[in-house]
């Protein structure tokens, strides 16, 4: 049995919560929780009795209660709060994103490097769902052939602005260091950077406070271009509703369609770039059949990634997601983030120091937003990462 602790007892910790204590990742134990809120030091305590209850997350970590923690605090403190857990031996689970800017991701990843006992893993969920994992697979064993196109429209984020102003650290580039692209879309571009590779290029224009009255973006398209020449369009936003999610795949050999919960798969006969040079015919596709895909229908989602971190620890079984690639999303984030501000296409690795110049200025002339004391439910808020779900 692991003894956890969990940093931040808001809407996510509250669910990892309920999983642990019902027995759903039964070989976590909770023996400390921690958060700045009286209101949820209360809820904590009421929860499970037997924790040890602190209003500072270093203070957990330096009790030498746990043997591990579940960092789950606003984006800033990710780094700061792993690095901490990492110098007093602790393992570290961390929520999505690793963090606001890559060069504090780099310094979080420099300090795993210094502690190889130690296991550093990431909060990425959707990288259990069947259907990535098989759209990944179909990619890498060229299922679909040589890489061609990526369309993904992700816009079921739909949130309020009864949501933004729930917490005084909400869509503020003080606070919480962006919007859709660094809330609710860590997933998937931790995703498309894991199935796909990432891009070297990117252009995109991320529009400020279009449908909500926030200071950081809720509504982002952005082009990308890939190493072997393949290209992709990726746009979302938190105003659409009814809102989409589908991924469409394009490769030599067919087209992956992802809609929901629906993997389509079309088959050509041929792969096309042979066909394009040999065929006799002006107009004609190859001959194609349309599929669908089967998978092994499991997406543990959360309880998977937990499970695998416990198993990690003590058969040294593969974890889901390793934290040191959550570098890699980010990186992907931050680069449209950049191109939109500077309103050109940049190249990958993207100039670090240049972003966090532009971060820390809009930083400072942040708004100061009151806490409410808001606490929100999170049933039915995942969006996009909660297609399999739904009916």
């Amino acid at each position: 049995m692991i003894k956890i602790g969990i940093i931040g007892v808001g809407g996510i910790a509250s669910m990892h919560v309920d999983n642990i204590i019902t027995g759903k990742c039964s070989g976590l134990k909770i023996v400390a929780m921690a958060d700045r809120k009286e209101a949820r030091r209360k809820w904590a305590a009421e929860k499970v009795p037997d924790a040890k209850i602190f209003s500072e997350g270093a203070d957990l970590i330096k009790s030498g209660l746990c043997e591990a923690v579940l960092i789950a605090v606003p984006h800033y403190q990710h780094p700061e709060l792993t690095i901490m857990a990492l110098q007093n031996g602790l393992h570290v689970m961390c929520e999505k994103p690793a963090g606001v800017y890559t060069l504090q991701v780099r310094e979080m990843i420099a300090e795993a490097d210094k502690h190889p006992d130690l296991t550093f893993a990431m909060m990425f969920n959707q990288r259990t769902n069947c259907v990535y994992r098989k759209i990944k697979e179909m990619v890498e064993n060229k299922t679909i052939g040589e890489l061609k196109r990526i369309n993904w429209i992700v816009t079921d984020w739909y949130r309020t602005q009864f949501y933004y102003d729930s917490g005084e650290w909400r869509a503020t580039w003080a606070g919480e260091g962006g919007g859709v692209l660094l809330n609710q879309d860590p997933h998937q571009l931790d995703l498309l950077q894991w199935m796909f590779g990432m891009p070297v290029k990117i252009h995109a224009f991320c529009h400020e406070g279009k449908w909500h009255d926030i200071e950081v973006e809720d509504d982002v398209s952005a082009y990308m271009e890939f190493a072997n020449g393949a290209i992709g369009v990726f746009v979302t936003t938190t105003g659409d509703a009814p809102g989409t999610n589908r991924l469409e795949v394009t490769g030599t050999k067919g087209k992956i369609v992802c809609d929901y919960n629906t993997l389509t798969f079309t088959r050509l006969a041929s792969d096309e770039r042979e066909w394009c040079k040999t065929a006799r015919i002006g107009y004609k596709t190859p001959e194609l059949t349309v599929e669908q895909v089967e998978t092994d229908g499991e997406n543990p989602q959360h309880i998977g990634v937990l499970n695998a971190f416990v198993k990690h620890l003590e058969e040294g079984t593969p974890l889901v997601a390793d934290g040191r690639e959550g570098i890699n999303g980010l990186m992907i984030s931050n680069a449209m983030y950049l191109s939109s501000w500077l309103g050109q296409t940049v190249n990958l690795p993207i100039d670090e120091e240049k972003f966090l110049e532009i971060l820390n200025k809009k930083r400072a002339n942040s708004r100061h937003k009151e806490d409410k004391g808001i606490s929100m439910s999170i049933e039915g808020s995942f969006g996009a990462t909660s297609q399999w779900t739904r009916k």
